[in-house]
């Protein structure tokens, strides 16, 4: 019987050790959130502008992905929810009528308006950075107009 304790005992205390120097078993991750589905920009029909506010994060823009109507003029609201950093966007393909580079501050909101003249895809993004470190862009600030 005494052999039954202290065998139950050692058990015991190897268990515990275990989870001591091993940490709790992990708890699977949660499925990542599905990628938000591109923005189609709606024309106001009182003056004709295609508009949306786009949001400024950490390292990311929401929407994402923007589809616009080739001719149609657009105009972006352009919102850094951030405290400190500052961001901007750039949207430079100037054979399709587009050039635009805008600083947006820590909190600040700034309209931009362009007119594509060119159906296509092509990139935004925040070209800021710190001294050496790499840019926004390279951390992912980076999104999609996609002109129809």
């Amino acid at each position: 019987m005494r052999v039954d304790l202290l065998s139950g005992r050692l058990a015991i205390l190897v268990g515990a050790i275990g989870v001591t120097v091993m940490g709790p078993a992990p708890i699977a991750a949660a499925e990542p959130a599905s990628p938000m589905p591109p923005l189609q920009v709606p024309v106001d029909m009182a003056d004709g502008l295609q508009r949306a506010t786009v949001v400024l994060d950490s390292y990311s823009y929401t929407p994402h992905h923007l589809i616009v109507r080739a001719g149609k003029p657009v105009e972006l609201l352009l919102t850094s929810i951030t405290s400190i950093t500052p961001h901007n966007f750039v949207l430079k393909d100037e054979a399709a009528g587009l050039s635009i580079e805008r600083d947006v501050r820590a909190g600040k909101t700034v309209t931009v308006q362009f007119t594509p003249t060119k159906p296509g895809t092509y990139s935004f993004y925040c070209d800021k950075k710190l001294l050496f470190l790499p840019s926004h862009r390279d951390k992912g600030m980076e999104g999609t107009l996609e002109v129809r």
